[in-house]
């Protein structure tokens, strides 16, 4: 039995009853002075009320139907977007649990990365100094060697003028031209 003679049926069923008890209450009231007049109300009243009972179950099962459908696509959309809610929630605590693995593998890779570059600045600078080091041993023999140098420029110097003076005083005039003439004499014997 499908909706719309189930809705029938039970009007049916409540107009019957309505028309019996009016029938049983004016039975009551007037017996029987109550007569044809009365009879046709309640036939009338059946009538209208029949035709009411048949409009409404032939317009109002549609309606009903179109709702329940209506009800029925909202029912379902509202599923559909309460699972993909549900997913899209799964998927964010998932990516959250996930997140704080990435944290801690992130700390960790970051500390990693500390410590490589902490040791790669030391041994920069192990290597800086030892080129200070190398340049400053460079530099300091150079600067020996020059000092050397210097000090023997130095010392000639003074070797040189101590024997001009020490010359200058043991050469007389008389020891300068005996000098001189020995040289002119070495010059003539010598051939040109």
């Amino acid at each position: 039995m499908n909706l719309r003679q189930r809705i029938f049926s039970s009007l049916f069923v409540c107009g019957a009853s309505l028309f019996f008890a009016a029938a049983a209450f004016a039975a009551e009231e007037g017996g029987a002075a109550a007569g044809p007049t009365e009879l046709f109300r309640w036939i009338n009243f059946a009538i209208v009320a029949g035709a009411l009972i048949w409009v409404f179950a032939k317009i109002l099962p549609p309606k009903f139907r179109a709702n329940a459908e209506n009800i029925g696509s909202a029912i379902t959309k509202a599923t559909a977007a309460k699972a993909e809610a549900d997913r899209q929630l799964k998927d964010a605590e998932q990516r959250l649990a996930r997140l704080e693995e990435e944290v801690r593998a992130l700390r960790a890779e970051a500390e990693k990365e500390a410590a490589a570059e902490a040791e790669r600045l030391r041994a920069l600078a192990k290597s800086d100094v030892e080129k200070v080091g190398v340049a400053a041993k460079a530099e300091i023999a150079a600067a020996e060697r020059a000092a050397r140098v210097e000090l023997k420029a130095i010392a000639a110097k003074l070797a040189v003028d101590g024997a001009e003076s020490l010359v200058a005083k043991q050469l007389t005039p008389q020891t300068q031209d005996a000098l001189i003439a020995s040289f002119v004499k070495s010059l003539q014997g010598s051939p040109h």
